[in-house]
């Protein structure tokens, strides 16, 4: 399928749209932790983990999402798991108690497992590799706006409505956009593709598994991208309740201060072919890491809220730098159970990030956020550069295969 191709194009651009509610719904309840916490009567910890179960959830469906993708066909079950998303959401946002919310968030998340990865898996199937990661990135514009938005949306439902609409918005914008995923999958031909263009491998999910994990590379990848989501989003998940209680903003504001990675991530985007072709995958996961950890250090050290504007612009522009890297290795790791090989992929990723909002949270509430800053501000160099290392080494070995 060639990228030019229009119906390629309009599918590519429904599962941006998808990426957009999943990503919404993944970081919806940043801003609103403060108010959940007076809500419920719980602990920031207990609070946070309307984060962790999202991400909890999300990450251990990715392994039976991905072998189902492989034989069912991707682009119809990112349908119905994006359907089956308004049931958890509206559940959400009719729950009574922590406990409630908390499940109904896991289910949210159990069903939005489906969507981003085998979105990207489908596009690895139908779009060559020396054109993927432009296409990955334009399909990474939904991802980009539902991280922004979803903060943003929490932020200002919390602070007019209620915490409770910003679910039901949510419910709403998964009902509306299954169906047009839905709708899609039935009339355009290119999404009628079921199997990888390799020819899936036959067994059951285990079989799958092990034929990604056998590859050291895919091992080295999984490995990079977990402590990535771990360092990034366990980190990034705290910043709207930071610049609420030192600052004094209204999570309306919050929210609003950190659609500025938004930009940072669209910025990368727009120059995504340009940035590719000067710098080259290795250049781009380097300069990630770094700019990453440059934008910490200013939230550490800034003495206004203003600081927190470049900062998260760079974060933004930073963090699509260094995955959106990751991500086209990842698409070609295993390209024979390609489904399996990028819910792996995003399996890893979000537990990360589950496991970073608990660790982020302890070290929180024992030496406060410019420690957790300094911290993160440290690691994310050091992960660009290793991965730009081991990735310099895969590419004077062999050349990846292209598809």
């Amino acid at each position: 399928m060639k990228p030019s191709d229009q119906q390629h194009r309009r599918a590519v651009t429904l599962l941006s749209l998808a990426a957009f509610a999943s990503a919404a719904s993944a970081r919806l309840c940043d801003p609103m932790l403060p108010d959940l916490a007076r809500a419920f009567l719980s602990s920031p910890g207990e609070t946070a983990q309307v984060i962790s179960s999202f991400s909890v959830a999300y990450g251990v469906l990715q392994m039976f999402f991905g072998p189902l993708g492989d034989r069912l066909g991707k682009y119809r079950l990112i349908a119905w798991t994006t359907l089956a998303c308004t049931l958890g959401s509206l559940g959400a946002m009719l729950a009574g108690s922590l406990h409630w919310l908390v499940l109904s968030r896991l289910l949210t998340g159990a069903s939005a497992a489906g969507i981003i990865p085998l979105s990207m898996a489908w596009i690895g199937d139908t779009i060559s590799y020396e054109h993927r990661q432009a296409t990955l990135a334009r399909f990474l514009a939904g991802q980009i706006v539902g991280v922004i938005g979803g903060q943003f949306i929490g932020g200002v439902f919390t602070d007019t409505l209620g915490f409770r609409w910003a679910f039901g918005f949510m419910a709403l914008t998964y009902l509306v956009v299954g169906l047009w995923v839905l709708a899609e999958s039935r009339s355009n031909a290119s999404t009628q593709h079921v199997r990888n263009a390799q020819g899936g491998k036959s067994g059951g999910v285990l079989t799958q598994c092990h034929a990604v994990l056998s590859e050291p590379w895919a091992r080295g990848i999984l490995l990079t991208v977990f402590v990535e989501g771990l360092v990034v989003f366990g980190t990034l998940a705290f910043v709207p309740s930071y610049l609420h209680q030192r600052f004094g903003l209204s999570l309306t504001m919050a929210g609003a201060v950190m659609a500025t990675f938004g930009l940072g991530g669209f910025s990368y985007i727009l120059f995504a072919r340009q940035f590719v072709s000067n710098f080259g995958e290795v250049g781009l996961a380097k300069m990630g890491g770094l700019l990453i950890g440059v934008a910490w250090l200013i939230l550490a050290l800034g003495d206004s809220w203003s600081w927190a504007l470049p900062a998260c612009t760079l974060v933004g522009l930073g963090y699509y730098m260094l995955h959106n890297t990751l991500q086209t290795n990842a698409t070609q790791m295993a390209p024979q159970v390609r489904g399996t090989a990028v819910s792996l992929f995003a399996s890893a990723f979000f537990l990360g990030q589950s496991l970073g909002v608990v660790l982020a949270s302890l070290l929180l509430s024992h030496a406060g956020m410019a420690v957790l800053f300094v911290v993160a501000a440290l690691a994310l160099p050091v992960i660009g550069l290793a991965f730009s290392r081991a990735l310099k080494v895969h590419h004077q070995r062999a050349k990846p295969a292209m598809s």
